[in-house]
């Protein structure tokens, strides 16, 4: 059915699946930007599908991150986004997954794409980009009560980096040095900290996507600005404040453009326009807060998140040659010393 080269695990994936379709063609579509394959099943009739197969992490989480995702694409019927997002294929109507030791799969329904955004934005797309984040994120704060939490959480990665850091192994798999743990412990510690002070558990935790690059979404040009068109790639799911996306949409506007070879900035010109559209409430989390920027550095330090100590020895979820890069800005950014206000709550 599928060529020797695909791995074996999606054909089982497929039989196991049930469909009586046939795959008559299996290309890898995968950005190369994570330790994630992704594939195009081309079937018999005609219609394709995607595949995903991971080894990051926990499948537990994956399985049930794939649950709230079609949760929230459910919910989002009815709403202008009711086909923005890729749908997860379901098998008797639950979120189908499969898993072989170390390895999972699940299928996605193959998603139509429009325009697609050039690598430097003009001023008006870059206004488009918040109005549209906005007007996403606003329809996702109101079905955000009806979608439920995952085990995952932001506090839960900060422990674990704090954790994981006092592992000589760890260390050298990444390159820090033994001189490395206060700083990054008291980075983790001052974190935790200060969302607690701000009132980081009351906050309202939405549906976001965090990872926002050129290659991952689609758009209708509309005069000099956008409309979001459609979206796929769930590595970065979680249920948080949707500040999280502002960051990293920095990628996408910054003004030398997104390109292959990145890092993240912290601040991200969209956000006014985003406010116009979805403001963050008061006494929730001001976009340009200084005690953000622990965060903003936090995500550049493991990979992703979970260590692979930490969730049955699985591969970190950047591609190898992106994490070496991100590891470096992060070994700089920890190598100074912890300014007096971020230890200040």
């Amino acid at each position: 059915m599928i060529e020797p080269a695909v791995p074996p695990i999606l054909t089982a994936a497929w039989d196991a699946y049930g469909d009586h379709r046939e795959v008559v063609e299996v290309r890898e579509i995968s950005a190369n930007v994570s330790t994630n394959s992704v594939y195009l099943l081309v079937l018999d009739d005609g219609h394709a599908m995607v595949a995903k197969r991971s080894s990051y992490g926990s499948y537990v989480h994956f399985r049930q991150d794939h649950y709230r995702i079609h949760e929230w694409i459910h919910r989002l019927r009815g709403t202008r986004y009711a086909s923005f997002l890729a749908p997860v294929l379901l098998k008797n109507d639950e979120v189908f997954t499969y898993r072989d030791e170390d390895e999972w799969v699940v299928f996605y329904g193959q998603q139509p794409f429009y325009d697609f955004l050039p690598k430097v934005l003009t001023d008006a797309q870059v206004e488009s980009l918040g109005q549209e984040m906005g007007l996403f994120h606003r329809a996702c704060l109101e079905i955000s009560d009806r979608v439920k939490p995952t085990w995952q959480s932001l506090g839960a990665d900060v422990a674990s980096l704090h954790d994981a850091i006092g592992s000589s192994e760890w260390r050298r798999e990444r390159g820090f040095r033994d001189s490395s743990i206060g700083f990054v412990r008291a980075h983790c510690d001052a974190f935790l900290g200060n969302a607690d002070a701000l009132g980081y558990h009351e906050w309202t935790k939405i549906p976001v996507l965090i990872d926002w690059n050129i290659g991952n979404f689609s758009v209708g040009m509309d005069g000099d600005g956008f409309k979001f068109f459609s979206r796929w790639d769930y590595d970065w799911f979680r249920i948080e404040p949707r500040m999280l996306d502002l960051y990293f949409c920095a990628r996408v506007v910054r003004a030398e453009g997104d390109q292959t070879a990145f890092s993240y900035t912290a601040d991200p010109r969209g956000a006014p326009a985003h406010e116009g559209r979805a403001p963050i409430p008061q006494g929730s989390i001001p976009v340009f807060h200084p005690e953000l920027r622990p965060a903003h550095r936090r995500a550049l330090l493991p990979d992703r998140h979970l260590p692979p100590p930490t969730a049955r020895g699985g591969r970190g979820i950047l591609a190898p040659s992106r994490a070496s890069r991100l590891r470096a800005v992060a070994r700089g950014l920890v190598s100074r010393e912890i300014p007096t206000w971020l230890l200040s709550r």
